[in-house]
C-alpha cells in the first residue's frame, strides 16, 4: 500500500506518552488515598431549607459568618431558592434566618428539613460493580469483534488496552477532583457520578474507532509491522479524533462560561474526561498494544 510511507511515527514516543500520563495520575492517585473525595450531602445527607427572598447574594457570606457550610443554592421559582446545608440545627437555622434578614429584607421559610443521602454506599457500590462488570463485557465484545484479525495477533488485547485506556480517563477525573475537594473545597455529588459514567462512555467510544482502523490495516498491510499498521492507522484517524473531540470541547467550555454555578463542576468533569479520553484512546491504549505484541 502506497500510503505506509506516509505516516506519523507516533510509536516512537510511546514512552514519552507513558510518561505524561504518570505526571497527571501520580498527584491525583496520592490525592485519593491521602484525602479522599470530599462528598456532598448526596453522599452524606444534610440540610435543606427552602425560602423565598428578595436575592441570592448574602446566602454564602451570612452562612460562612456562622459556621454553616453551604452546599449548594438552586433557584426554586419566582424569588424562592432551596439552600443544601450540611446536618443543621433548628436554631442554626433560626439565627441564619435571623442575620440573612437583616441584609436582605424579609423572608419567607418554606421548608426545613432533615433528608439523608441520595447516593448511600449500596448504591455506589453497585455503580462500581456495574462498572467492572461493563469491563469484562467490553474486553468479550472487542475479542469476539476483532477475531478476524491475522492469527499472530491476539484479539482479547485490544479489549483490555481499551478498558485501561477506560479507567486511566476515569482516574484522572477522579484524581483532580481529590485536588479540587482539598485545595478549593469542592465537593462531588450525584452529578458527578454521571459526569464520570459518561466520561467512561465516551473514552470506549474513541478507542474502538483507533482500534477498528487497525483491525482493518492488520488485514490490508500482512508484510508490514504491528507498530507501522498502528502508525499508519493513528495518521489515518488523529483528524477525525481531534475534530469529534473539538466539537465536545467548544461546546462544554461555552457551558463551563456561561452554563451558571449549578452545573459548572458536572461540565468541568466531562471537559477532563473528554480531553483525557482523546489523549489516551491515541497515546496510551494504541502504545499500550504495541508494546504488549511486541514483547512477543
Amino acid at each position: 500500500m502506497a500510503g505506509l510511507n506516509n505516516y506519523i511515527p507516533f510509536m516512537k514516543y510511546k514512552w514519552l506518552y507513558f510518561a505524561i500520563s504518570l505526571l497527571v495520575l501520580l498527584p491525583g492517585i496520592y490525592s485519593l488515598i491521602r484525602y479522599g473525595l470530599r462528598l456532598s450531602i448526596d453522599f452524606t445527607g444534610g440540610t435543606l431549607l427552602e425560602i423565598q427572598a428578595s436575592s441570592s447574594a448574602n446566602f454564602a457570606t451570612t452562612a460562612k459568618a456562622q459556621g454553616l457550610d453551604l452546599s449548594s443554592v438552586q433557584s426554586a421559582g419566582a424569588d424562592s431558592y432551596l439552600l443544601r446545608f450540611k446536618p443543621t440545627t433548628h436554631e442554626q437555622n433560626e439565627k441564619f434566618k435571623a442575620e440573612l434578614q437583616k441584609l436582605t429584607g424579609p423572608i419567607t421559610e418554606k421548608r426545613f428539613e432533615t433528608v439523608g443521602p441520595t447516593i448511600g454506599r449500596e448504591l455506589t457500590q453497585k455503580a462500581i460493580f456495574a462498572v467492572i462488570l461493563a469491563s469484562l463485557f467490553i474486553i468479550l465484545y472487542i475479542s469476539w469483534t476483532f477475531r478476524q484479525i491475522p492469527k499472530k495477533y491476539t484479539s482479547w488485547k485490544f479489549g483490555i488496552s481499551a478498558v485501561i485506556a477506560l479507567l486511566h480517563d476515569a482516574f484522572v477525573v477522579l484524581g483532580l477532583f481529590s485536588l479540587f475537594g482539598h485545595f478549593y473545597h469542592v465537593e462531588i455529588d450525584s452529578l458527578f457520578v454521571t459526569a464520570v459514567l459518561t466520561v467512561i462512555g465516551f473514552s470506549v467510544h474513541d478507542t474502538i474507532v483507533v482500534f477498528d482502523r487497525i483491525r482493518e490495516n492488520l488485514v490490508k498491510l500482512p508484510q508490514s509491522t504491528f507498530e507501522q499498521v498502528v502508525d499508519f492507522s493513528l495518521t489515518e484517524t488523529l483528524a477525525r479524533s481531534l475534530n469529534t473531540s473539538l466539537t465536545v470541547t467548544l461546546t462544554l467550555t461555552a457551558l463551563l462560561l456561561f452554563g451558571g454555578e449549578s452545573i459548572r463542576w458536572f461540565v468541568a468533569a466531562l471537559l477532563i474526561g473528554v480531553v483525557s479520553g482523546t489523549f489516551s484512546s491515541i497515546f496510551n491504549a494504541a502504545p499500550l498494544l504495541v508494546l504488549w505484541e511486541s514483547r512477543k
